[in-house]
């Protein structure tokens, strides 16, 4: 008798979880607040603000921060300015590099190694814009900023060339290195995780565009937890999608909204960025843009920090996130072009 409560208590947790995360699930919108907002808290050099940004990461000693700026606009192509920022915690600028070399960066990423990795997504110029031979790669640097390879051929490319609009990387314990690409729902459009070696050998493709299981519409982040599962932020389709190294779906979630950056802590603490709901995606309009935040074991969200921009039309709040080793998280913004640190309220 014990036996068939257990089983009966177990399926009905099951029916109630998969209620809890489908396509058609009620917005969560009503998780706690814990956390206070901190604008203007980095800073730049006198004469120079902040562009759009979605890029933001935290150093191998868990207290600097990386931030790669699209140059006090959209896009870097006409500028001098060195995009990659480094601060320390109290948003002083200890260091930048990469002039002349990123047109859109997109995301970034500090391997184990503390090497920086930075997304070129080239996706905020138009085709007559860009410069040729340039964009749609990822560039590595060293933990001083001394440039060591790309992967990606300049100027992008399609099917087996690669890339076209990447938008995020993350790298594994091992040395593997994962790249979300496609910027564009455009039916037709290239929609693709791409495998490789520690060396930058492709090792797996994986995804095209569309709706249904195994596709993709604008994979726009990346993660991995503890266990060595990629989350992968399929905006497009409003949900995250669980996989493990090769690509076999573990768990598909739909409560942490239309994710447009994810990070996951040493704890398997989740954070995951909702820049397009609302206003932005009136399709996904019942959902409130913000960063909401949950376990990455269990997909419970616990907390949620709000957009103060109700109404807005383009992009709002944090399209990337990062949280450093004290628990304080960093939004990154494109549309109020701004990077915030949210601390928790005391």
């Amino acid at each position: 008798m014990r036996r068939l409560l257990l089983l009966a208590a177990l399926s009905a947790t099951s029916v109630v979880a998969e209620a809890q995360s489908s396509p058609t699930m009620p917005a969560v919108n009503d998780r706690p607040n814990p956390y206070r907002t901190v604008e203007g808290w980095a800073k730049l050099p006198e004469g120079r603000t902040w562009g759009s940004t979605s890029a933001v990461a935290i150093d191998k000693d868990g207290k600097h921060i990386w931030v790669a700026e699209r140059c006090g606009v959209n896009n870097c192509a006409a500028s001098a300015l060195a995009p990659v920022l480094k601060f320390d915690q109290s948003g002083k600028l200890v260091a930048s590099f990469g002039a002349g070399m990123i047109l859109s960066p997109h995301g970034i990423h500090v391997d184990k190694d503390g090497n920086i990795w930075v997304v070129d997504c080239a996706c905020t110029l138009g085709a007559t814009q860009a410069p040729a031979g340039k964009g749609h790669q990822i560039h590595k640097f060293s933990p001083t900023g001394s440039y060591l390879m790309s992967l990606g051929a300049p100027g992008g490319g399609k099917d087996s060339a690669f890339f076209w609009q990447p938008n995020a990387i993350v790298t594994a314990n091992n040395g593997d290195i994962y790249v979300a690409e496609g910027h564009s729902s455009r039916a037709g459009s290239n929609a693709r995780v791409l495998a490789f070696d520690k060396s930058g050998k492709l090792r797996k493709s994986w995804g095209s565009f569309g709706k249904g299981e195994g596709q993709l519409d604008q994979p726009h982040a990346l993660a991995i937890d503890s266990k060595g599962r990629l989350f992968i932020g399929d905006r497009g389709n409003d949900r995250i999608l669980i996989v493990d190294k090769d690509f076999k779906i573990l768990d598909t979630w739909y409560q942490f909204s239309r994710p447009s950056g994810i990070w996951i802590d040493k704890n398997d603490v989740l954070y995951v960025a909702d820049s397009e709901s609302g206003s932005v995606n009136p399709p996904h309009g019942a959902w409130t843009r913000g960063i909401r935040i949950g376990s990455a074991r269990t997909g419970e969200v616990t907390a949620f920090i709000p957009d103060p921009e109700t109404k807005p039309a383009n992009t709002s709040s944090a399209e990337g996130v990062a949280v450093d080793a004290s628990g304080n998280i960093f939004g990154a913004e494109v549309g109020q072009k701004a990077l915030k640190r949210y601390e928790k309220k005391k």
